[in-house]
């Protein structure tokens, strides 16, 4: 932006995610954008007088008209931003602005009997059901990703590292089907959030009391033309609060409910925030779980590792021999901001009175930063298993990096009938030792530890347990082969990919 443009007070773009690569470009974006939101106010709103109007409350004309007119398109977003600073929330100045855009007739049905919250809560969870859409989309995809490189590689033996070191071998397909568990476990949760998320409309302070007004009053007053019962019917109720004017109001937000494809709650939430909370939770266990893919394949995709590699890794502005692993590391990007964000829509749980000053203000931004990151890094995590490159003989000479010492726990549980277990993990641990200090193998320090062993006393008239010929170094070489002890690994593997 010029500086002339930036005095005139223009303001074109004012967030097009130059910093936020994670997001820029994907579905979750488009789906939370400024415009996005805007259109979610506009269907909560629209959404109201079509209610009413099928309860026999509004006029059909005035819900047609007020439908048409909430397009986001014809509204000034940035204008509708600067002048909710007056109000502290944007439904103040749309409702201003949509009801000018309808007839005058049509003009009483806008907004009728809601506040500001029932909107903007209610266009909040129509953004996250519609990016929650996104979200699970991507998860399935992922998920078959993850399925066909677990079949691919469920022989494919490598070491596994626990502490940052090598411990035990297993495979890559049981690897790659631990991730699936965890996306499919984050696909579960957002499904039964996605399923759960609740219109809100609850009036001034939850008690729906206006809504039950209007709902045996017309626009200019009780008796109205579009009251269920005629104001000369003989069985017609003394008050709004008759009731059948009550169960023509809980009546209303099934219907409400049902025009945005929304659940219906049991209560107003104004201040009872769970929803927020599980949605929140959702998102966050989803960033995680696929941090967890990302943080391993960025250990794997090390230069000194090479196990793993980005079929379409980044380069570098300055070093031109780089290949970056870049989805990787935004969905771990994303996977460290989304904990701080669930936490402030945790934190704005204990909102106070009907309808807390702050907390629910501070939930806005949050939410969409979270919609926004989760969805970018499933996005990233499609492509990134899509084109997931594995390399086994990689893994395979990382298997004898350490001579055998990745089978010191199977050498333990040969030798424990015979020596016990004690003093089979001192013999080995003397026989590490040598390999860690010198260019031996596991299989021939042991071969010359168990050379020194004094005979085992045992009873007279006992049989001496069977013992194999450890001590013949092709014996040894066969059992400290990392490729012979993952257990397990593959049943395990197989077992996951039952699940769907």
């Amino acid at each position: 932006m010029s500086g002339a443009a930036h005095a005139s007070g223009e303001c074109p773009a004012l967030d097009v995610g130059l910093l936020a690569p994670g997001r820029a470009g994907s579905p979750a974006e488009h789906a939370t954008s400024d415009q996005a939101f805007l259109q979610a106010m506009l269907d909560a709103e629209a959404a109201l007088p079509r209610a009413q109007a099928a309860m026999g409350t509004a006029p059909a004309s005035a819900a047609a008209e007020v439908t048409a007119a909430a397009d986001a398109a014809c509204f000034d977003a940035r204008a509708l931003a600067v002048r909710a600073r007056a109000g502290g929330n944007p439904v103040i100045p749309l409702v201003a602005d949509l009801t000018a855009a309808v007839s005058p007739e049509a003009a009483p049905y806008v907004h009728r009997g809601a506040t500001s919250q029932d909107i903007l809560d209610t266009a909040a969870m129509l953004v996250a059901a519609r990016t929650l859409d996104l979200l699970l989309a991507d998860l399935t995809s992922l998920e078959r990703e993850l399925a066909r490189l677990a079949r691919v590689h469920r022989d494919t033996v490598m070491p596994g590292r626990t502490l940052t070191q090598h411990a035990a071998p297993t495979t890559f397909g049981l690897k790659a089907a631990g991730w699936r568990a965890l996306v499919l476990d984050a696909r579960d949760r957002a499904a039964r959030v996605r399923g759960g998320l609740p219109v809100q409309l609850g009036g001034a302070v939850g008690t729906l009391a206006a809504v039950r007004a209007y709902g045996t009053a017309g626009p200019d007053g009780p008796r109205g033309p579009h009251a269920p019962h005629a104001p000369d019917a003989p069985d017609a109720p003394d008050a709004p609060d008759a009731p059948d004017a009550q169960d023509l109001t809980l009546r209303l937000i099934t219907t409400y409910a049902a025009e945005l494809n929304l659940s219906e709650p049991d209560l107003p939430w104004h201040t009872l925030r769970t929803p927020l909370a599980d949605l929140a939770a959702a998102l966050a266990l989803t960033a995680g779980a696929l941090g967890k893919l990302a943080a391993d394949v960025l250990t794997l995709s090390r230069t000194e590792i090479g196990e793993l590699s980005e079929g379409a890794a980044g380069g570098s502005s300055a070093m031109p021999h780089k290949a970056n692993p870049v989805r990787a590391t935004l969905i771990a990007a994303a996977a460290q901001r989304a904990p701080a964000l669930a936490a402030t829509l945790y934190a704005s749980l204990p909102a106070a009175d009907e309808r807390p000053p702050g907390a629910w203000h501070a939930e806005w931004e949050p939410l969409r930063d979270l919609l926004r990151l989760v969805g970018g890094a499933a996005r990233d995590a499609v492509d990134l298993c899509a084109h997931l490159q594995v390399h086994p003989a990689t893994m395979r000479a990382h298997l004898d990096l350490t001579a055998g010492l990745l089978t010191s726990e199977r050498v333990v549980v040969e030798l424990t009938p015979t020596l016990g277990r004690a003093r089979a993990t001192a013999l080995v641990s003397q026989a590490a030792a040598k390999v860690k200090a010198g260019t031996t193998t596991l299989a021939e320090a042991l071969a010359a530890e168990l050379s020194t062993l004094p005979p085992r006393p045992h009873a007279p008239d006992t049989p001496t347990p069977p013992v194999p010929d450890l001590t013949r170094l092709t014996e040894l070489t066969e059992l400290t082969d990392p490729t012979h002890w993952t257990g397990c690994a593959k049943v395990l593997t197989d077992r996951a990919l039952k699940r769907r």
